[in-house]
């Protein structure tokens, strides 16, 4: 049975099942509290634990500022609920928001790594629910509200906010404003309007609609030039039915009664309220260049596509990815948090609120860096209709908002700590981005800009199939399962996948009536190896790796996934077989390894397995031109057991004639070797040697062989708790990724938009 969105409608990307499974798999939820600290000595324990933890304790109790330096409290945020309006499913009580509410949390942390619990407050009366929070201030930073149906929030959230020195944010409403609000900075920008003179309609009156009306009339927006409507019609000054306090501080003398008549010539309009709520007639009644921004979720209450048959000078937003200028929560409450627990704030005014707005309306009017662009296959976004409002995975977003927010809490005096070197705190803000995952967001954005045709191999079994439906469903591109029908149906049908779906094709080898031209294909490389023409007839009509690749050679394919059934080496043989370098490459493999926060590219992981100078310096090559085209400026290092010519031995001279090679070559990026690992990686004993050229620790290690590549990024992914991905293979003149044997589905799906995103390139 398909899943549901907020409309209760099917979802077409995903069923029930899928989410229970991803929500149930291995450790129940999407959390887990990790330590900080070493815990394997007693002594260890002794410093956590009693005795050694009386020492902070007194200090906190002396200071009670120093809870910061010695506890969590300044990197913790609570996310409280009482699941009183569950996304759009209602009121479903306290437990059943649990899932939402750790989904945010893990938001705080992948965004701008703020620590985040969740709290449900199983109560619906606000007194209960104050004074339930309230006393909860010491354990955190702030406190982010969600889910609480209004107006109850806006007392809940106005109470807490008086009787607590802690930031708390009811982010339904402020978030949706402060996104919108840069937006529409950007949009009466490009319009000539300005704010004091421009006319708006907002169509609803909840929560996040009269944060919005608040916030531009804090911005400078004419109130007199504000219309608001709820399901009554205009609120009006005089107006009895269906009013409350906050509907009627926003009420206008005016004798429009309807959200038709208040459309009339407005230059503006925010809708925050339901599918279908705009029709034709009010799009067309609009000023000249309206600014349309429907923000309705699921469903926005206008299209874009139904705003374009009916004018052409309009510009738009939803709260939709899939449509330009998204306006989307997560591109403010993370960081929003960030800046306020970083000066340690006691609220969040709407100074900062502002701040934010601004600095995401400037971001949108820079030149879009390429780890951004990439997402646009070519098609670099620039300021405009448009692109109004960054999209979520922009890496600047760390280093912006957050500044922005702090600067601005210190002007008002809401700060209890100072940031004297703002652009210094800007760089420690980019540390703390995980590359690693808004690279591969990244590249499935830019993939579905372009899709792709990819074939999956080893299209019979149970976990390709799956990978191959999540391709298709995300709109990568087409899935191209190749195997027998009959017996890849019965696998699915047992499995429960759904192969009869758009963007899923079979092939089957032996049925194909491409068979003769790859045959020929592979008989015409192949004959002077040894091989007969009924060899390559045998191996295109039996062996799935060959035919996929000549797929992709002779054009039929973008890019290959396979892997999942057979040892790395068969499969790489296989497609060599049928694929050549690209001319002036050398092929390698690149893995690229995550730990707390940095990200390696390690190379060779796959091919070469003692490599000469010369292959070593062409490895560096293809690993920081991999390297770059994932986003990042190579710093390329060459390690040995040896640094800097000591001690001596012949690999490590090897290593060092690379270097020398690359020196004669001229190439644009960082480089230095030979140098053992901890010189590459560790800042402190990097500066013990300051000829080192590299101006930071390494991003890009060159392997002196293949055993010690290999070696060395399991060892990190089963000690050091990293994330490996690859290796990615890169210098093949077709794109071809090859998974670990048993790759599991999310893998091999990412190692399809790999494939897809490399092709090409």
């Amino acid at each position: 049975m398909p899943a549901t969105d907020k409309a209760n409608r099917p979802m077409s990307s995903i069923t029930e099942q899928e989410a229970l499974d991803f929500h149930s798999h291995g450790r129940p939820g999407k959390l887990e509290i990790t330590p900080t600290k070493a815990m394997a000595t007693q002594r260890d324990l002794s410093l956590a634990y009693s005795p050694g933890v009386a020492v902070p304790v007194k200090a906190i109790a002396e200071n009670p500022a120093t809870a910061y330096d010695y506890t969590t409290r300044g990197n913790m945020v609570a996310v409280i609920t009482n699941g009183t309006a569950i996304l759009g499913l209602g009121n479903l009580g306290a437990l059943a928001s649990k899932p939402v509410m750790e989904g945010k949390s893990v938001l705080f942390k992948r965004f701008a790594d703020v620590d985040s619990i969740d709290l449900e407050v199983d109560t619906e009366n606000p007194d209960e629910f104050i004074n339930c929070v309230r006393f909860l201030g010491p354990s955190f930073g702030g406190i982010n509200l969600e889910d609480i149906k209004a107006p109850e929030c806006f007392i809940i959230e106005q109470r807490l906010r008086e009787v607590m020195d802690i930031p708390v944010f009811h982010d339904d409403q402020h978030g949706t404003a402060i996104i919108a609000a840069a937006g529409l900075i950007n949009a009466i920008e490009l319009t000539g309007r300005d704010f004091k003179t421009t006319k708006l309609v907002c169509n609803g009156a909840g929560a996040a609609a009269i944060a919005c009306v608040e916030l531009i009339k804090s911005m400078g927006f004419n109130p007199a030039n504000i219309i608001l409507c709820d399901t009554k019609g205009v609120i009006y000054q005089g107006r009895e039915e269906g009013m409350n306090q906050w509907k009627s501080a926003h009420a206008v003398k005016t004798d429009r009664r309807t959200l038709a008549e208040a459309m009339e010539g407005a230059d503006v309009v925010f809708g925050l309220s339901q599918k279908g709520a705009f029709s034709a007639d009010m799009i067309r009644s609009m000023a000249p260049r309206p600014i349309i921004f429907a923000m309705a979720n699921p469903d926005p209450e206008i299209t874009p596509e139904e705003v374009a048959r009916i004018r052409d000078d309009a510009i738009m937003a939803t709260g939709r990815s899939d449509y330009p200028n998204q306006v989307n929560n997560v591109l403010g409450f993370p960081y929003i948090f960030r800046g306020a627990l970083d000066v340690r704030a006691s609220t969040i005014n709407d100074q900062m609120k502002i701040a934010a707005a601004q600095a995401l309306a400037e971001l949108a009017r820079e030149d879009v860096p390429d780890d951004v662009a990439a997402a646009y296959q070519g098609s670099r976004p620039r300021f405009g209709s448009q692109y109004i409002i960054p999209v979520p995975f922009d890496p600047r977003l760390i280093s912006t908002i957050p500044v922005a927010v702090a600067k601005a809490a210190m002007e008002t005096g809401v700060a209890g700590r100072e940031i004297t070197d703002l652009e210094a705190y800007a760089q420690e803000l980019s540390a703390r981005r995980n590359p690693i995952a808004s690279t591969l967001q990244s590249l499935y954005e830019r993939v579905k800009r372009r899709p792709k045709r990819v074939v999956f191999a080893e299209g019979e079994e149970e976990q390709v199939m799956r990978a191959a439906v999540s391709y298709a469903n995300q709109e990568l591109g087409t899935a191209i399962l190749l195997g027998r029908e009959e017996q890849m149906r019965e696998t699915a049908e047992k499995a429960g996948i759904e192969l009869n779906r758009s963007g899923i094709e079979i092939v089957n080898a032996r049925l194909s009536d491409r068979v003769e031209a790859y045959t020929e294909y592979l008989y015409q490389r192949l004959q002077r190896q040894g091989f007969l023409h009924r060899d390559c007839q045998r191996l295109i009509n039996t062996d799935r790796n060959h035919f996929a690749s000549c797929m992709v050679a002779l054009g039929d394919a973008d890019a290959v996934v396979t892997g999942t059934t057979r040892n790395y080496y068969t499969a790489f043989e296989d497609v060599r077989r049928c694929i050549d370098p690209k001319p002036g490459h050398r092929v390698i493999g690149v893995s690229v390894a995550v730990c707390r926060g940095r990200t390696v590219f390690v190379a060779d992981t796959a091919v070469h397995d003692m490599p000469t100078s010369e292959e070593l310096a062409d490895i560096a090559i293809e690993a920081a031109n991999m390297a770059r085209r994932m986003g990042y400026t190579p710093r390329v290092a060459f390690l040995a057991y040896s640094t800097f010519g000591h001690p001596t031995g012949e690999r490590a001279e090897r290593v060092r004639e690379a270097v020398k090679l690359l020196d004669k070559r001229r190439v644009d990026f960082e480089y230095d070797g030979e140098m053992a690992a901890d010189v590459a990686l560790n800042p402190r004993i990097q500066e013990q040697y300051p000829f080192c050229r590299l101006s930071g620790t390494a991003n890009v290690l060159i392997m002196p062989a293949f055993h010690s590549a290999s070696i060395s990024t399991k060892m990190l992914q089963e000690l050091g708790g990293s994330t490996v991905i690859g290796p990615i293979l890169t210098g093949l003149d077709k794109s071809v990724q090859i998974t670990s044997m048993g790759a599991k589905d999310s893998d091999i799906v990412n190692m399809a938009a790999i494939a897809a995103y490399t092709s090409g390139t």
